[in-house]
């Protein structure tokens, strides 16, 4: 482990194969499967490859206090339920969300293959992460994937200062036939609450705009903006969107919606039960993929040929700079802030775990 200056703070690097091995055994130290904590170490790792630190390794140290107090199932099993075609419904039996939406995506892409398009519901999870981790498991197998999760409350009803919807992200990968796909993932709030919590770990201010304290007046305070609730992007259509994702996740798979997706991190006493949906496209059923691959391209081609502003020297398409990141990582290591290690070394020496340094 090196530390380097990033950011005006001082941070660990890490390789993602050490960071893998680490959140693997202390995930197995608390009663998870060895599988199933592959998966979920994978998931947090390739998030901070892809600078989604937010959904990353600070998540983990969640996941395990409510391991500890029997609010998740470290080694659930995990049924599918309901089965009409090319539509499935898993219950997750409130296991890892991570583990629930790989054997979600990965049953959608197996419908896809059998039906053109599969579709997998899910109920008693927990939260899961990105988004876009589940979308490039499809992606992989050459299909596109879509992927929608509900939340804890933590948007407003346009009108309304009481949270009553998750930030409710949704997400899109595309295979290209390039090396880089087309990664879409965006929260329905101005920002996600994940930024939020950090904000508040660091000790940071908030930008205006972004969040309303208990009463509904607008704040800077990460802590009042916790307690109180996030503003949606684009103002009405942002709520709309999140409401659109609550329908899918939650009321038509039979998990929590709404105000009946409990907290992670305020809920000690409940179980989440929030709800995720799975999408997978199979291309060849609408075209053969190689004459998609040449429309996408072209679409690309456009995209990155439009006259650009000023200042502007390079135009992305979405996930492209998510990607290079990922690159540079699986090259150089991964920055991991000094509250987010003393997380994990705390969590290791709690099992005995050795915290391995590498030079």
């Amino acid at each position: 482990m090196q530390t380097t200056d990033f950011g005006n703070h001082e941070v660990s690097i890490l390789r993602a194969e050490q960071l893998f091995q680490l959140i693997k055994e202390i995930a197995e130290a608390y009663g998870v499967s060895e599988p199933d904590a592959s998966i979920l170490s994978d998931a947090l790792v390739q998030s901070e490859l892809m600078g989604l630190e937010t959904h990353g390794v600070s998540r983990l140290s969640i996941y395990l206090k409510r391991i500890e107090l029997g609010l998740i199932n470290p080694k659930a099993d995990m049924t599918f339920e309901r089965k009409f075609r090319a539509v499935e419904v898993l219950n997750a039996q409130n296991g890892l969300g991570q583990v629930a939406g790989v054997k979600a995506m990965t049953r959608a892409v197996e419908l896809a293959n059998e039906n053109g398009i599969g579709a997998v519901g899910v109920r008693n999870s927990q939260h899961f992460g990105a988004l876009s981790y589940y979308c490039l498991l499809a992606v992989n197998s050459g299909f596109i994937g879509m992927a929608f999760t509900n939340a804890e409350p933590a948007l407003p009803p346009w009108g309304s200062y009481e949270a009553c919807f998750g930030t409710n992200p949704i997400a899109l990968g595309v295979p290209t036939g390039s090396d880089y796909p087309i990664l879409i993932d965006l929260s329905t709030s101005v920002v996600a609450r994940g930024k939020i919590i950090a904000a508040s770990k660091k000790g940071d201010r908030l930008p205006e705009g972004w969040a309303l304290d208990v009463e509904g007046n607008p704040t800077t305070d990460p802590e009042k903006a916790l307690e109180g609730s996030l503003l949606t992007m684009a103002g009405p259509k942002g709520y709309a969107l999140a409401m659109m994702v609550d329908i899918l996740s939650g009321v038509i798979t039979g998990a929590g919606f709404g105000k009946g997706v409990h907290s992670m991190y305020k809920d000690m006493k409940n179980e989440a039960n929030v709800g995720h949906m799975m999408i997978a496209v199979n291309i060849e059923a609408f075209m053969p993929k190689a004459f998609f691959y040449d429309r996408i391209q072209e679409m690309i081609k456009q995209v990155k040929s439009s006259k650009k502003r000023p200042g502007v020297s390079k135009i992305n398409v979405p996930g492209e700079h998510k990607l290079e990141l990922k690159r540079k990582r699986d090259k150089e290591g991964i920055p991991i802030s000094p509250v987010t290690i003393k997380d994990l070394q705390s969590l290791a020496k709690s099992k005995g775990v050795p915290f391995r340094r590498e030079g």
